[in-house]
């Protein structure tokens, strides 16, 4: 997918997680800010690197400030900065047969 427009998702509330893309022509770049770094960095990058690859993201910067989210509110605010990067509706999101 190509981010064409820069676009945000989430919120900075407690177990929230606030994820921003922009249009990048070099490359993923990815920073983190989060409160549980040392506990759960690691684990932040892969999910959100994770999801990024399969959302075929190659050219983007992505911001991520979370505030303590899960994994599952991780990967659904950043296939959603994705999706409003592209403007896409409900009627044309590969939900790859999880949502009829």
């Amino acid at each position: 997918m190509l981010v064409r427009k820069p676009a945000i998702a989430g919120t900075l509330e407690s177990s929230d997680v606030q994820v921003s893309v922009e249009p990048s022509e070099s490359g993923l770049k990815l920073t983190i800010d989060s409160i549980v770094m040392n506990q759960y960095g690691p684990q932040i990058k892969q999910v959100v690197t994770k999801t990024l690859e399969e959302l075929d993201v190659i050219n983007a910067v992505v911001r991520v400030v979370d505030r303590g989210a899960l994994d599952c509110t991780i990967r659904a605010r950043v296939q959603c900065a994705v999706f409003r990067s592209c403007d896409a509706s409900h009627e044309n999101i590969p939900w790859k047969g999880a949502v009829r």
